[in-house]
């Protein structure tokens, strides 16, 4: 923020000049509060503010390079995760397993084809489009589906707008939030079902949370709460009458040998509920707990003013959404609309699993990790409309929900009471344009997977209903070329405040650059002129010169008066370097800030990093495994012998009835009179991976063939997809899956 923002500059008088008032109702504000901005980020100059800035640029984009990173380790730990799942389930042949590891190898980052300079330009234009305007990146989010979506997030969050403490970048993505968000309320068809279900727009609001100012937000506010908790490993805080009763009778058996007739096992949770003993565990329990869940809640209103700025924008987004959307609804339904993106996007998540957000060291045991969980329980019910139809038991806790609604419905509120950044982001947009190195770092596939989903799309994004010939005047979108501040804003103002400007710009540089220019007050600026004008740097005798004539100019115009010694502009000066100078101590506030942020997303950088070596460390325990059975290539533990090259194996062939008996074909567009010509060949060519021909008897060629991969199919089988389409016959999913499992596990 500028120094403008807040004050108009006072003569020693204690009079203001109504010439130079500097507010926003005059044409002059944003052109004075550009000049104001330039100066915060001048990089001519070498002071200490300066090199605090370039210390906390350079910071910034690393948190924001390390941040892309987690998300690409936490995408392939999810990804591992799941292909894992498919193992253990189905028992993937050692190759197979092979394959799901080469998936997550590192690959040489000088590797690919590098675009030739056209098409570099082609790419260039088209991000630059895509940057600096929001709503088509806006469009595509809503198109594309829940699996593409971690693809396109990857490389709108952490790329096109990957610096996270960059205004301009930060209020664009904001205005693509803004463009996703609308279209989601305009779709809505009621008013439960929005922003609750996983969607593309749900995983961006998360993967929003997780940038850099949020991860900064919750280690300060949580971490401290959670530790505190955690360190009672064993206070037991359960309230499911069921687990209290089953560890109630387990104890009694440790302790007696025996159980009484009275306290069978395997009760109804409604004679656990009823037990007196238990009842007497929980009811401390409860108590306890509500105090605890009171703290964590006290801790989160008081952070009000730390809560990042683009989360409380959002929170206003959806709030102002509702309204609009749904004129009659009640206060409370839209803060649970707030609360729901709030807490159960945000602030839980944190809370269930700090070891995830590196609030805690390592995993918590086993009985803080259930109070913890039964914490953001209530927070969640606390946000949302409370529903104990699965989990009977939580209604126990509904004291701690009546007696701090209002309290939380006045926070959500809260949360919402922030600015707009649409004239910053004007500023930001024209600041933009006068720069010559306006540059993303992009991936190759980055660039490539964004290509392909434009293309994907494009029908949507760009729709062409009609084919009918137009007037199309061309122009162009910038009729001249923005080359800096002063020509890009020479209409609105006039020629001689925008000297007046200039000139006082160029005086904040030369005490900024002149040793011990800025300890003498009140600055003599005919005398800083020609010392600058006298000096043996080059840059600072041009600079000297130049406003030397400038102050000239301005005093024939009557602007300024040598006779004052230039007053007006003498005090603006003082101003604008009070401004820079308690901006430096914010700088470096910040800067202390930000270290122990970067600190923490590379400890989860290094824990994602160690996840993901315990997962490929159980693959390849599973190959030893899976070896031993299959050859003798093993000579010690984790060594396993280097496997010739794959032979194809195959072909196995099966005919229609065989496959018809067995259930496999489920239904057959074949004649009934062709069938006993037709059988089907199956080949495997490289392991996992598989070829399915439909033959006729006394024909060569093939009538139809089929490649299929083994994860194609464990994933239809996973999503209930259990029909796989061969044209003339539909063949059945899982047991496709055994007769493949049958005829090549063994060979």
């Amino acid at each position: 923020m500028s120094y403008y923002d807040y004050e108009t500059p006072v003569s020693p008088s204690g009079s203001t000049n109504g010439r130079r008032l500097t507010n926003r109702n005059t044409n002059r504000y944003s052109v004075t509060a550009l000049f104001s901005m330039a100066a915060e980020q001048d990089v001519e100059v070498e002071d200490d503010l300066a090199r605090a800035q370039k210390r906390l640029r350079d910071l910034k984009g690393k948190i924001s390079a390390q941040s892309k990173k987690n998300f690409v380790l936490e995408r392939d730990v999810r990804y591992l995760d799941s292909r894992i799942a498919l193992l253990i389930q189905n028992r993937m042949a050692l190759d197979e397993q092979r394959e799901v590891e080469r998936t997550l190898e590192e690959v040489d980052p000088t590797e690919g084809h590098y675009p030739d300079d056209r098409r570099m330009q082609q790419y260039s234009n088209l991000f630059f489009l895509l940057q600096s305007e929001p709503r088509h990146v806006a469009a595509l989010c809503r198109l594309v589906s829940l699996a593409e979506i971690d693809t396109l997030l990857q490389t709108v969050m952490f790329t096109l707008y990957g610096n996270q403490y960059e205004s301009r970048e930060e209020h664009l993505l904001l205005t693509m939030f803004q463009s996703v968000l609308s279209a989601q309320f305009e779709t809505a068809t009621e008013f439960g079902s929005l922003l609750r279900a996983n969607t593309p727009v749900s995983r961006m609001m998360t993967t929003y949370t997780r940038r850099g100012p949020g991860q900064s937000y919750l280690k300060t506010v949580l971490s401290e709460r959670i530790n505190s908790l955690i360190e009672h490993k064993d206070l037991n805080l359960e309230i499911n009458p069921v687990k209290v009763y089953e560890q109630m009778i387990n104890q009694i058996e440790e302790e007696t040998g025996s159980l009484p007739p009275n306290l069978p096992r395997g009760v109804a949770p409604e004679v656990a509920a009823e037990n007196p003993d238990v009842q007497a565990i929980i009811a401390p329990r409860l108590t306890m707990l509500m105090e605890i869940a009171n703290s964590f809640l006290l801790t989160i209103i008081e952070s009000l003013d730390s809560v990042p700025y683009g989360i409380r924008w959002i929170c206003k987004q959806i709030r102002s959404l509702t309204r609009r959307k749904y004129p009659d609804a009640k206060d409370f339904a839209i803060c649970s609309l707030i609360g729901g993106f709030f807490f159960l996007r945000f602030i839980n998540p944190a809370i269930v699993t700090p070891q995830a957000y590196m609030l805690v060291d390592g995993v918590p045991a086993k009985h803080p990790r259930r109070t913890l969980t039964l914490i953001a329980k209530m927070l969640q019910n606390l946000a949302n409309k409370p529903s104990y139809a699965k989990e009977a038991y939580m209604i126990t806790l509904n004291p701690f929900v009546e007696n701090n609604k209002a309290r939380i419905n006045q926070f959500l509120n809260n949360l919402c009471e922030v600015g707009d950044f649409y004239e910053t982001l004007e500023m930001d947009q024209y600041m933009a344009l006068s720069k010559k190195d306006l540059m993303i770092h992009i991936t190759l596939n980055e660039l490539y997977n964004t290509h392909s989903l434009i293309l994907q799309h494009i029908e949507t994004l760009v729709p062409r209903k009609e084919n009918r010939t137009i007037e199309l005047p061309l122009y162009s979108r910038w009729e001249t070329p923005v080359q800096d501040i002063q020509s890009a804003l020479m209409d609105a103002v006039s020629s001689s405040d925008m000297l007046y400007m200039e000139t006082k710009s160029i005086f904040v540089q030369l005490i900024r650059s002149i040793p011990n220019a800025a300890d003498k007050r009140p600055y003599n600026l005919a005398a800083i002129a020609e010392r600058a004008a006298t000096t043996k740097d080059s840059t600072l005798v041009r600079k000297g010169i130049k406003v030397k004539e400038m102050l000239r100019e301005l005093e024939e115009q009557k602007v300024v008066d040598a006779a004052d010694g230039y007053q007006l502009m003498q005090d603006e000066v003082s101003a604008e370097l009070v401004h820079l100078g308690n901006l430096r101590e914010k700088v470096v506030l910040e800067t202390q800030s930000l270290d122990s942020v970067y600190k923490t997303i590379c400890d989860h950088n290094n824990y994602l990093r160690s996840q993901l070596e315990q997962y490929k460390a159980y693959l390849q325990n599973v190959r030893l495994t899976t070896s031993k059975d299959h050859q003798k290539g093993v000579t010690g533990v984790g060594y396993v012998k280097k496997q010739n090259k794959s032979v194809v194996l195959g072909p196995y062939r099966f005919t229609h009835a065989q496959l018809e008996k067995e259930g496999i074909i489920v239904e057959s567009n074949v004649p009934e009179n062709r069938r006993p010509n037709i059988y089907f060949n199956i080949t495997s060519p490289t392991p996992g991976t598989f070829i399915i021909a439909l033959h006729y008897k006394g024909r060569e060629k093939a009538i139809l063939e089929m490649d299929l991969k083994i994860d194609d199919l464990l994933e239809k089988q996973k999503d209930n997809k259990h029909l796989l389409d061969l044209e003339y016959v539909q063949l059945n999913v899982p047991k496709v899956l055994g007769l493949l499992k049958k005829v090549f596990a063994k060979r």
